[in-house]
């Protein structure tokens, strides 16, 4: 019997209800809105999100828990035209994944023409071959319809030009909550069949310390972006229960530092009297509360690392 005639029925044709488990990734220049999509998808702030690009530093994974599936977005970092050490390792970190997840999610805001920087991006979807890509224009609630109608139009002719053609492109606003439940029912059939990789109550597997450390961060990022835009690494030193807590009122101790690349940084960090400073420590701390459900102590210090961007071993001390 030739081998070649030999075809089993897939679950969907035998009517069982089929689960599709697998990886999807966003990407796009900096800033167009990666991050914010995939809170919004997952129900649940996991990425840090900023008005300044390049600030999703580690590769963070939001997990969308589904009855016919499980969707696990990798957030990498903006692909830009490196100037620094860090952002060659950062752009490594993006190739590396693109070539692993199973769909890729182009985001293109709406509310600005596609330039040099998206073309660079598109340039290099176009060379990864079997991933199917699908374009998502977000930010739609900044526009009206006649803008999203041309944007559309030219998302479509970019993957003409390069050869390829997009699974999908669709619309999406997620700070109005337009349509990220039918970008997810979009994502999941391009998705491999299969169980669950992930525990039911798992939002993402970042360690629990490199998410306080990003919610610090961009704490300390709020109202300095322009001065400090990205000079700020945050270490979170140690996590420790207070010994004589009675069980029923716990208390976690926190011990963080936020490294900054010159002196004269320090003032900016710190603000008059250690003003600013405090205003970090009582945001950061609402937020790390909410993530971890118990009562936490944090204790900040700002130090000073000196061009840690360029010098290969601060950045691996910095875990870069």
């Amino acid at each position: 019997m030739n081998a070649m005639s030999v075809r089993t029925q897939s679950s969907e044709e035998s009517g069982a209800t089929v689960h599709r488990a697998g990886f999807a990734c966003f990407v796009g220049r900096p800033n167009a809105g990666k991050s914010t999509l995939t809170n919004a998808l997952v129900g649940q702030k996991v990425a840090i999100t900023a008005n300044q690009p390049q600030t999703t530093r580690h590769t963070v994974r939001g997990i969308v828990h589904r009855e016919d599936a499980q969707l696990i977005l990798v957030d990498t970092p903006g692909l830009h035209k490196p100037r620094t050490l860090l952002g060659e390792r950062l752009n490594d970190i993006v190739r590396t994944t693109w070539a692993e997840v199973d769909v890729i999610g182009f985001c293109l805001p709406a509310n600005e023409k596609i330039g040099p920087g998206d073309r660079f991006i598109a340039k290099e979807l176009a060379g990864i071959r079997k991933t199917p890509k699908i374009a998502i224009v977000t930010k739609t609630d900044l526009v009206d319809s006649k803008t999203l109608a041309e944007q559309l139009i030219a998302i479509d002719q970019l993957g003409k030009e390069l050869g390829f053609e997009w699974a999908e492109i669709v619309p999406v606003s997620a700070v109005g909550d337009k349509q990220v439940n039918l970008l997810a029912d979009l994502l999941v059939p391009l998705l491999p069949e299969g169980p669950a990789l992930y525990p039911e109550g798992d939002l993402t597997d970042e360690p629990e310390q490199v998410m306080i450390a990003e919610l610090i961060r961009e704490a300390a990022l709020e109202g300095v972006r322009d001065e400090l835009p990205h000079s700020i690494a945050v270490v979170v030193e140690e996590m420790l229960p207070r010994e004589d807590r009675p069980a029923d009122k716990p208390l976690l101790d926190i011990h963080a530092n936020l490294y900054i690349e010159r002196p004269s940084q320090k003032g900016i960090i710190i603000g008059p009297k250690g003003k600013r400073l405090k205003d970090v420590g009582i945001k950061s701390r609402k937020q790390i509360e909410a993530l971890l459900g118990t009562p936490v102590f944090l204790d900040l210090h700002v130090k000073v690392a000196k061009d840690w961007q360029r010098d290969p071993k601060q950045l691996r001390r910095l875990g870069f």
